[in-house]
């Protein structure tokens, strides 16, 4: 069990990065202060729900592929970690926050779903591993909540470049977490 926990923090930590870099990103474009509780809330069922369709689908498909399962968890973490490393269009990211920080209503649904993308891949690599789904959900959301919090309240204190440095700190310890498993998988034959 605490070998499954190291797993999970290893795994599930660099994600609340992710969401403080977006939740200080809204906090520099000016997200009034009484949004920030139902946008937090929105984050957290966001980055809490996905990776249980992740798990599902990556517990389903780690039956059919057997031994393969600890493979492919390792190739999405990894993918995860790379995708959060790629640069992007930086003024269209930045109108695009600003935009969602007066959003309301299905608007705010766009950036719950697009800050959890990564938690569908994590989820995906939870069931391959056959880690514990329901820790890691409450993890993620209580996570997600406090992160976004945060980030939201001294975002504009801190400005586009530590938004930046968040998320390529998070894909760098995803692609961490799954050059460990590699060695573990390499060296003992399991995760």
């Amino acid at each position: 069990m605490a070998r499954h926990l190291l797993l999970l923090a290893g795994i599930i930590l660099p994600l609340g990065l992710d969401t403080f870099a977006l939740a200080a990103a809204l906090g520099v474009a000016g997200i009034p202060a009484n949004r920030r509780g139902p946008t937090s809330l929105i984050l957290a069922a966001f980055e809490a729900g996905m990776p249980i369709v992740g798990f599902l689908i990556g517990g389903a498909v780690g039956q059919v592929i057997g031994d393969f399962a600890g493979w492919t968890a390792i190739a999405f973490l990894g993918i995860a970690g790379l995708f959060m490393l790629r640069p992007g269009d930086e003024e269209k990211e930045e109108a695009r926050l600003k935009l969602l920080a007066r959003a309301q209503g299905f608007a705010i649904i766009d950036l719950g779903l697009a800050i959890s993308v990564d938690e569908l891949a994590v989820g995906f690599s939870l069931g391959l591993l056959g880690l514990p789904l329901v820790v890691a959900v409450i993890w993620l959301g209580v996570q997600a909540f406090l992160a976004a919090q945060i980030g939201m309240r001294v975002g504009s204190r801190l400005g586009e470049e530590l938004r930046e440095r968040g998320e390529q700190l998070a894909g760098v310890v995803l692609i961490g977490m799954a050059l460990l498993l590699l060695v573990l998988k390499l060296v003992h034959g399991n995760i």
